[in-house]
């Protein structure tokens, strides 16, 4: 399908930088304009429906995900959403995690001194998971479902069955460097807590993100804080406990708005469409990076893969990549890349060809 006309990209740009910033599709862009612009309308009425319009936008958010709308909260990013979500868990628990994580997932649990056992991702990492599970027995697993230096992919039917296994282990996951690439069920996925923000495969800008929340891990909550009072001021009456910790203040609305409109285009142009579209490309570009060996040894011969991909060549070639139009990011080892709806097969060959070049 043709979803690059979807987008302003020159044609002198390969765009592989969704990782660290997706584009805004045409569409949004237009909305953010208007929205603006009638916002600060000072006859306008758009200021007093602020929070009729960011209950729609929860209940995009929810309809999207497959999660319950009671529990679902729209925070400003993935950290602020999940560092409060830790404060609230008991102090006592243990955390297993992978080693070199995303800082705002690992660093939470360091600079609170919680209990905590690190595990190196590696080729089976899964296996590693559960070994560690087995032997450590933390009460929370956190993990980035891709991995944003590597792009190895967690297995979601891994995530399923180790639910199943451990019924009483949280699973908590950022979802940021994976939703928007594919169709996701939350309420099938076995993750209790998902977070995720809005600015990268999602295409929806900065200010905006989201939390998920299972039935469980809902009323655990709410057991745990069954003595703090609920608000009684007239403007905080209709918030539950948990909407007073995840969504203390305003919300904006150009931010979470752009969430919304940016789902709906997703969603118009369909998610499997756009998992097939991606899988196809991505398959191209691994096949071409494997046969110049440019792939990390733990993601070379996994079956499950992401379309965020380090690509083994020396970090000190970013510039000239994007001198040459291929518009990246040094990550890690090598320079990584991510293919998105609006990359095609010809995007993958002119960086090949770029590549060759340089090498």
């Amino acid at each position: 399908m043709h979803f690059k006309e979807n987008f302003d990209i020159p044609e002198e740009i390969v765009y592989l930088n969704s990782p660290s910033n997706g584009l805004l599709p045409k569409e949004t862009k237009a909305w953010r304009m208007v929205w603006d612009k009638e916002f600060f309308d000072t006859q306008g009425s758009f200021r007093d429906q602020q929070p009729e319009f960011i209950a729609d936008v929860k209940e995009t958010v929810a309809k999207f995900f497959h999660s319950e709308i009671k529990s679902t909260f729209l925070i400003p990013n993935f950290s602020f959403g999940y560092s409060t979500l830790i404060d609230l868990l008991p102090r006592h628990y243990s955390y297993l995690v992978l080693t070199d994580e995303y800082p705002s997932l690992q660093y939470p649990i360091v600079n609170r001194r919680l209990k905590h056992t690190v595990i190196k991702p590696e080729e089976h990492v899964e296996q590693a998971i559960e070994q560690a599970i087995d032997e450590y027995n933390p009460d929370v697993f956190i993990v980035s479902i891709v991995q944003y230096i590597t792009g190895l992919k967690i297995d979601l039917e891994f995530i399923q069955r180790l639910k199943r296994r451990n019924p009483s282990l949280l699973i908590i996951a950022d979802g940021t460097q994976f939703l928007g690439t594919e169709p996701f069920n939350f309420k099938q996925s076995g993750i209790d807590a998902l977070a995720g923000s809005g600015y990268k495969w999602l295409l929806s800008g900065y200010g905006n993100g989201f939390l998920l929340m299972s039935d469980g891990l809902t009323r655990r909550l709410q057991n745990i804080l069954s003595d703090v009072p609920l608000p009684k001021v007239a403007m905080w009456k209709h918030k539950g406990i948990l909407n007073t910790f995840f969504e203390p203040g305003h919300q904006e609305t150009l931010s979470h708005g752009t969430l919304k409109q940016s789902l709906l285009k997703l969603e118009e142009l369909g998610l499997e469409n756009i998992q097939q579209h991606i899988q196809q490309v991505t398959q191209e570009a691994y096949q071409l990076l494997a046969e110049r060996n440019l792939l990390l040894p733990e993601i070379k011969e996994r079956e499950v893969r992401s379309s965020l991909i380090n690509i083994q060549v020396d970090p000190q070639l970013y510039d000239q990549l994007t001198k040459a139009g291929a518009i990246c990011f040094p990550r890690g080892t090598g320079i990584r890349i991510g293919i998105h709806l609006y990359n095609d097969i010809s995007d993958v060959h002119r960086l090949i060809e770029i590549i060759d070049k340089l090498r």
